[in-house]
């Protein structure tokens, strides 16, 4: 079977599902956990959403207590997993397009979680209908896993792993093609104390793993020297600003530029910006230090730098900073190599606060240690085979890369697509994951959703 021309087929079925499930915002909500959500209400709707949408495709459909479901094709011992994740980061500004309203322009569909990832998610489904709408010879079950708590710990999972069956093999559709075989390690550290700063409050970003867009904070004594100050950082540094009253104090904001915490250098952090800059314009030292040592994305303020031999650089994101009077708290996620580990990594950070007396001190919140399988085993090499047949591309290699998937939560698991190395462009302008205008272009996932059949088949035999 020509699995690209079957796909084409379910273009509109696709899409109907596609825009149930991304009407719903399906964020982390911790004021509305209760039984069976345990992520909240909106993220309990979105798994809901899922269950219907496989009952409706006759699929068998189970769920765990809310921290996941599992859509099931077939009743074999062995077995093959897809998982995806349901829940979604928050929507952020600059969006030109209604970001739950799975708008069309010129082939793209654009909206928060179209590529994270719940059109991957749709298009492990719609694989999973052809299967079985055209009788494919399957010797093993095909298990669609969908968590609700990716993007925020993966407690999902965790609860998965410890009270559902784990596949014989899996992939998720959370990445990149060809294959991704190894993964950076996500170690997330809070840094919290007590400093003194002219500013009176700041709250800057909104997780971790992503890199802070847009920064305000409330400062006094603002002067018109300093107002010239603002003026000359912003154009040097090719930013957009702007500075109002608030009661007797003056709110100064940065824009910078959003994007995935595993890609820093996407992004333009606008929190590290501007304690930079109220550092230098009030002789802050304290600002002036923090922003030296969070300023690189590859680490090397805190001594952490490391190119790995396999998955390139360790990467550095500030992602929340905030600040109450003398209360300081930030937060940072760096992604390890795994050529470098988390003891060596505090260890380099305990050198660095202690000969500058940095005043903040340290906690893990977590660390996933990195994942890293052969990649000459059979199994990567059947998904690379079947990938490089139906995209034609026969030159990019297998991958590493900084993004942490639900690889690392089941064993003999990668993360497979769905983004190509070259991806179809546009005159719109389109966003990424945990971008702004977050978009997927149709013909693309459709190709991605034949990808997924073809290698369902193969694993299948």
């Amino acid at each position: 079977m020509n699995f690209e021309t079957e796909a084409k087929k379910y273009r509109e079925q696709f899409l109907e599902d596609l825009r149930e499930l991304v009407a719903i915002p399906s964020l982390k909500d911790n004021e509305t956990i209760s039984d069976n959500a345990p992520f909240g209400a909106a993220c309990r709707a979105a798994l809901d959403k899922m269950m219907e949408i496989g009952r409706k495709a006759g699929f068998t459909v189970k769920d765990y207590n809310g921290y996941a479901c599992v859509i099931e094709y077939g009743t074999q011992e062995e077995s093959i997993g897809i998982l995806g994740h349901l829940d979604i980061v928050p929507v952020g500004e600059n969006w030109h397009h209604d970001p739950f309203g799975c708008e069309e322009v010129n082939g793209f569909v654009f909206g928060r979680g179209t590529l994270d990832d719940k059109g991957p998610v749709i298009a492990g489904l719609t694989a999973m209908r052809i299967l079985k709408e055209n009788n494919i010879p399957m010797n093993k079950k095909v298990m669609l896993i969908c968590g609700c708590d990716e993007e925020s710990g993966m407690e999902c999972m965790k609860y998965y792993c410890d009270h559902g069956e784990i596949p014989t093999v899996s992939f998720t559709p959370d990445a990149s093609f060809p294959v991704v075989y190894g993964e950076k390690g996500i170690l997330n550290v809070i840094l919290e104390g007590c400093a003194e700063t002219p500013i009176l409050s700041m709250q800057a970003g909104e997780r971790p793993n992503v890199v802070i867009g847009k920064a305000s904070a409330v400062v006094k004594d603002f002067d018109e020297q300093k107002q010239k100050e603002f003026a000359f950082y912003l154009k040097s540094h090719h930013l957009e600003g702007s500075f109002a009253k608030c009661g007797e104090n003056y709110q100064l904001t940065i824009e910078g530029e959003s994007a995935h915490g595993s890609m820093p250098y996407l992004g333009n952090n606008a929190g590290i910006h501007l304690l930079n800059f109220i550092g230098a314009s009030y002789g802050n030292d304290f600002l002036l230090t923090t922003a030296a040592l969070l300023n690189d994305w590859r680490g090397t303020g805190l001594h952490i730098d490391k190119e790995g031999a396999y998955m390139g650089f360790l990467t550095l994101n500030t992602g929340v900073i905030e600040v109450n009077s003398d209360q300081i708290k930030i937060v940072l996620d760096i992604r390890y190599p795994n050529d470098t580990d988390k003891e060596t990594i505090t260890s380099h950070m305990d050198e660095v606060f202690k000969e500058c007396n940095y005043p903040l001190t340290y906690t893990l919140a977590h660390d996933t240690k990195p994942l890293f399988l052969d990649p000459n085993s059979d199994f990567i090499q059947t998904l690379y085979r079947v990938y490089q047949q139906y995209s034609k591309d026969t030159f990019t290699p297998l991958l590493t890369m900084g993004g942490g998937t639900y690889a690392k939560c089941l064993p003999n698991c990668v993360a497979f697509g769905p983004e190509f190395p070259h991806p179809a462009t546009g005159n719109e302008a389109i966003g990424g994951p945990h971008q702004a205008d977050e978009a997927i272009n149709i013909d693309e996932m459709l190709t991605s959703v034949a990808i997924y059949a073809a290698a369902l088949a193969e694993l299948g035999k």
